[in-house]
């Protein structure tokens, strides 16, 4: 059985920075399992991605053309009533 101890994290993560705000690039798994990748705004709210990756880089790559193509604010939680993507609670 594996506990969080057995994580393993990229060296690959890493800080996003664009438009005034940043998030955090995490790449991570389990012994024996897939990539998976997940950021994380400021307010600690995370998007994680259902499809894992075989290799770190390729989790790194969908990462930084995502926040390019779509813009870093859809990976910003909003206040409410503010604009950004909705989270649930």
């Amino acid at each position: 059985m594996n506990d969080e101890q057995d994580l393993i994290c990229s060296p690959l993560q890493q800080s996003y920075r664009a438009e005034g705000q940043q998030v955090e690039i995490h790449i991570y798994r389990m012994p024996d399992t897939a990539w998976t990748l997940e950021i994380v705004d400021e307010n600690y709210n995370s998007t994680v991605w259902d499809d894992t990756f075989e290799t770190d880089e390729a989790a790194l790559a969908i990462a930084l053309q995502e926040l390019r193509e779509d813009g870093i604010a859809a990976f910003i939680a909003g206040s409410p009533g503010e604009p950004g993507k909705e989270w649930a609670s």
